[in-house]
């Protein structure tokens, strides 16, 4: 069964498990203690993380080892802020950063600091001199990914961190995603990562705080990896951790080039096969192992089951399911479609030929759930008579209001307009996005009583 969702973790290196068998047997015992089981686990530990300091690109004190990635993050962002109280208590990062940044950004701004979140463009990149232009004289600390997790666009990290320096604040940079394909550039301050995103075991997370830096930890002070990350340290992990992570990067380049020439076949195949696609992220600046698209009148969840019946497992950067009505924080804030979207990030190894059967199946998939949604299957055709209507799609999830709107358009005449009542969060984004890919114009939103009231103009 192909495996397309490395993004979420990426299966175990063979280097990782070899490494991982070996070090239960050398390294359970306590790396701080003298006697000889100690002093092999604390070679062990050592050789770990000069293994990953040189992968990041950081002196091997600079560096320690979390339980996670989420944990690498907060210990990060709340170290930092503490370190720097006394230059302010604002904190800046993009719109797309991962939801454990925007977690600790909130958890911040609760207890009496500030956020500001810089916008990005339809490819989820931001500007650099936005950003800057968002850097406070109270602005304590940065925060920017290397690249997103659900688009997979590269970020302009290097030339962020110029502006962070200029203006005196250090930058953390969030590299979950990319540190297996290379080091980050630039001249951040802070980087955090995780090793399942690269194929080491779960449960090892990586923060790098280079020298100069002022930094706090917080919570209570513990003895281990320099009091910034507490309890005994998970060596058998870390050492698989560490020997995947130089693993991976002595294949990078190889990989790199052969994912990549998968993925520019997935976006083109997907925007020739399927209509009524939009593929999202940028096309060159971008992670080689990702693509992200989104299908219009499409059950996104829906969509992911049948490609399941059909043994691909694929991942999804829209949250519109039957537990949620909020659509992907990532996709809202770059502005695209947010329905039937389907995230596949290719692990090392795919083979071309899984990429094509995934070529095959899904125009027949998408096709088979729009049938069973009623979704329309051609543009309007010539104007009705019709000066105005209204759609109740009220207590409907997406993409039924999307759905209503398309069956309903050819009904008015041109320069008449239909209103689509509904309270469904993911509908201020995808009526926008069915616009810009019908030619339609989006007047805009307007106040209702159970919901919000969606005023779209019919121009052809």
């Amino acid at each position: 069964m192909p495996y397309f969702d490395a993004a979420s973790a990426a299966p175990l290196h063979p280097v990782a498990r070899q490494a991982l068998l070996a070090a239960l047997d050398e390294g359970w015992a306590d790396p701080a203690r003298l006697y000889r089981e100690g002093r092999r686990a604390r070679l062990l530990l050592d050789a770990a993380r000069e293994a990953a300091s040189e992968a990041v690109g950081c002196r091997p004190d600079e560096l320690v080892f979390t339980s996670s990635g989420t944990t690498a993050v907060h210990a990060g962002i709340a170290g930092a802020l503490s370190g720097r109280r006394r230059v302010g208590r604002h904190l800046a990062l993009s719109a797309v950063e991962h939801s454990s940044v925007l977690h600790s950004a909130a958890a911040h701004e609760a207890a009496g600091g500030s956020f500001t979140e810089v916008p990005v463009d339809r490819t989820g990149a931001v500007d650099p001199a936005v950003y800057g232009g968002a850097l406070r004289a109270d602005t304590a600390l940065a925060c920017l990914q290397s690249a997103n997790h659900e688009v997979g666009t590269e970020q302009p990290v290097a030339e962020v961190a110029a502006r962070c320096a200029e203006a005196g604040v250090p930058l953390l940079v969030d590299a979950a995603q990319s540190l297996g394909w290379g080091p980050v550039p630039g001249r951040w301050s802070l980087l955090t990562a995780s090793a399942h995103k690269w194929g080491g075991p779960a449960g090892v997370g990586l923060l790098a705080v280079r020298k100069g830096v002022r930094f706090a930890p917080q919570g209570p002070a513990g003895e281990r990896e320099s009091g910034r990350a507490a309890g005994f340290e998970n060596l058998p992990a870390i050492v698989a951790a560490a020997a995947s992570l130089r693993a991976v990067r002595s294949e990078a380049a190889a990989e790199s080039a052969r994912l990549r020439d998968l993925v520019d076949r997935i976006r083109t195949a997907v925007a020739e096969r399927v209509p009524d696609v939009e593929v999202v992220g940028d096309p060159v600046r971008r992670l080689p192992h990702l693509v992200t698209f989104s299908c219009l009148y499409v059950d996104g969840e829906t969509l992911l089951h049948e490609l399941d019946r059909r043994e691909f497992s694929v991942s999804s950067g829209s949250s519109c399911t039957s537990s949620t009505l909020i659509p992907s924080h990532v996709l809202k804030a770059m502005g695209v479609l947010s329905e039937g979207n389907v995230r596949v990030s290719l692990p090392t190894g795919t083979a071309g030929a899984d990429v094509d059967r995934f070529l095959e199946v899904l125009p027949e998939v998408v096709a088979e759930v729009r049938e069973r949604l009623g979704a329309p299957v051609s543009p309007p055709g010539s104007p009705g008579p019709a000066a105005s209507l209204v759609v109740d799609a009220l207590g409907r999830r997406c993409p039924i209001p999307v759905i209503e709107l398309a069956k309903v358009i050819g009904e008015v005449a041109v320069g008449a307009t239909v209103t689509v009542l509904a309270d469904d969060e993911a509908a201020r984004l995808d009526i926008p996005a069915w616009c810009e890919m019908r030619g339609q114009e989006y007047v805009g939103e307007e106040p209702a009583d159970l919901g919000s009231a969606y005023v779209v103009r019919r121009l052809s």
